[in-house]
């Protein structure tokens, strides 16, 4: 989770200088409309009419990164950063932008110029961390976001990416403390409290659990992901009812949601519902060939139904991705078939 600025130097010299203000408030207009196209085409006449109007690079490329257009977003960056070589702001909104593309080199060094023109801009640090994160280096996402929370102490966005660093080297207390501060300064934020809900289940908590996704529902009735987290609680807790019920739920909100469908098999699994658990992981494996567990549980029903032919083919298809601990089962017990 990351926040962009925008960064305001407008240097218009041509004698279309009128035209360009013309252009630039449809373009705020159709962004208010949310015509997004629109507003790009009306940015782009302003850029073409004022090549110095630093605004309308940056709010097309905010347009562009929301869009998804990277590229297109890292360009109109660059484009500020020569109008206003130490603009901080851009280069940390390009280092988003690089990071989006997967150029963590140049997202870092972007946000290392940002930091270093300006230490004590709290955001670049935070995004830094971030971007550590990413890339699995969870100690230096918390150092980086230390320093954004030292420098904003009611900055949400640290808090909350300090929390997922935490909960990612298993200190779920920590990530608990962090989820709180972030719902205090942003009381809703339903990924606040679906993560935090994860981490009072990661420590069985599993009320608390319960009532942190029931509150990031509320928020956010339709994300399949809080139904699924809240149903794997309800399945530890042995309340079969509830936890069919919310998983089935989130693959009605996201029919290509294969972890739904898994979890879902291994109730109907535990409740000896075989047909209906080898459907839930062939679904799963048809959205995700290389679900690897799937394939495992799947060959387990199959064993358990005598359909060692089967069995032994998911056992193998498993191995191949990586987990034998089935196909030695069966070969240890003499069950393969061909």
């Amino acid at each position: 989770m990351r926040k962009g600025q925008s960064d305001v130097k407008t240097g218009a010299t041509n004698h279309e200088i009128d035209d360009a203000k013309v252009a630039f408030e449809r373009a705020l207009a159709a962004y208010e409309q949310g015509n997004f196209q629109e507003a790009i085409d009306q940015y782009t006449q302003t850029i073409a009419l004022d090549p110095n109007h630093a605004k309308a690079y940056n709010n097309r490329a905010h347009i562009y990164a929301a869009e998804g257009d990277y590229e297109k977003a890292v360009a109109d960056f660059s484009q500020i950063i020569k109008l206003n070589p130490n603009s901080a702001i851009a280069y940390n909104n390009r280092g988003n932008a690089y990071g989006d593309l997967g150029d963590m080199d140049k997202a870092f060094a972007d946000f290392d110029r940002a930091i270093e023109i300006d230490p004590n801009y709290a955001i670049a640090y935070n995004n830094r961390g971030y971007a550590f994160g990413k890339l699995g280096e969870h100690e230096r996402a918390i150092e980086d976001c230390d320093v954004a929370i030292e420098l904003d102490p009611n900055y949400a966005k640290a808090y909350y990416n300090r929390a997922r660093a935490y909960a990612n080297l298993g200190e779920h207390k920590k990530a608990i403390a962090d989820y709180t501060q972030t719902i205090k300064f942003a009381p809703n934020s339903a990924d606040a409290y679906n993560n935090r809900g994860n981490a009072h289940a990661d420590l069985g908590e599993h009320k608390k659990a319960i009532i942190d996704f029931d509150r990031a529902l509320k928020l956010n009735p339709n994300d399949a992901h809080i139904y699924n987290n809240r149903g794997g609680v309800y399945d530890d807790l042995g309340d079969t009812d509830k936890a069919l019920a919310d998983y089935t739920k989130a693959i009605k909100l996201d029919p290509s949601f294969a972890m739904a469908y898994y979890n879902r098999g291994l109730v109907y699994y535990n409740l000896k519902d075989f047909k209906r658990a080898i459907a839930d992981y062939t679904e799963a494996i048809k959205l995700d060939p290389n679900y690897v567990t799937a394939y495992n549980n799947r060959g387990l029903v199959y064993y358990k139904s005598g359909d060692l032919k089967n069995a032994t083919k998911d056992a193998k298809k498993a191995c191949e991705l990586g987990d034998c601990n089935g196909l030695r089962y069966l070969e240890e017990n003499n069950l393969l078939s061909d």
